[in-house]
């Protein structure tokens, strides 16, 4: 699907850019950017944004649920500092 007629740019496009990681881009800009283009009417900027909070959060659960990633290790961790607690007599 065409997101922005002006550049001629796809969701695959879009999609294709983003790779988790510190290269990442964070910003509809930083897309543009990244696929060698600039906006230019700007209508197509939330749809970017969607798309790109839609890919990433999806790589995101992919890899929570790897348990390889800091939320989970925050999670896990939050549950054995709980459990700790729990089983630890009253004074």
């Amino acid at each position: 699907m065409i997101v922005c007629s002006c550049n001629l740019l796809s969701d695959g496009d879009v999609k294709a850019c983003l790779k988790p990681g510190p290269g990442c881009p964070r910003t509809p800009a930083q897309v543009y950017t990244c696929l060698g283009c600039s906006p230019n009417c700007g209508r197509c900027a939330r749809t970017i944004r969607s798309i790109m909070d839609k890919a990433l959060s999806e790589a995101a659960e992919a890899t929570c649920q790897r348990g390889c990633c800091s939320l989970s290790a925050a999670n896990g961790a939050a549950s054995s500092v709980g459990a700790a607690i729990a089983a630890e007599p009253s004074l």
